[in-house]
Parts: C-alpha cells; structure tokens; sequence
C-alpha cells in the first residue's frame, strides 16, 4: 500500500469520526436521545476520545465546547501526520 492512499484513507477516516463527533455533540439537544439504539452507538463510538477532553473543563455557562476541541484536535494531528507522510513520500 503506498503512502499516499494511507493518507487518503487517514483523511477520509478523520472526516468520518469528525462527522460522528458532530452528531454527538447534535444529540445533546433532543432529550433522551443518548438512550436510544443510534444514541448509544454514537456514545460509545465517540466517548473514549472525548473523555481525554474532559478534565480541560472546557464550558461557559451551559455551553460545551469539548466536541469543538476534540474536533480541531484531530484534524491537527491529522494534517501533521499527513505532511510527515508526505515529506517522507516526496
């Protein structure tokens, strides 16, 4: 597999799991949609990377912006990863 449909695959991955955090994070404004069947498969697909985002306590009144973070963090580390790739390609 050559690197560059790695990073392909790596980009197109990062806009998926973005896309879910979004959902996520659009959830929290239906009451009782975490219960249900979608709502806990979007938890359980998307809690594990937001927790590490918890302790930075990342609120303003009733506004969360973890899911925003976690967001700009992942597409960082995504791009960084992707020039790394691309410099040891070219």
């Amino acid at each position: 597999m050559s690197i560059a449909l790695f990073i392909f695959i790596l980009y197109k991955g990062v806009q998926i799991y973005s896309g879910i955090l979004i959902i996520y994070a659009l959830l929290s404004w239906f009451p009782g949609a975490y219960d249900s069947t979608f709502g806990r498969l979007i938890s359980r697909i998307s809690e594990p990377y937001l927790s590490l985002f918890d302790r930075l306590n990342l609120r303003i009144g009733m506004v969360g912006f973890n899911v925003m973070i976690a967001i700009i963090v992942l597409n960082l580390a995504a791009s960084g990863l992707g020039r790394i790739l691309q410099s040891i390609l070219y």
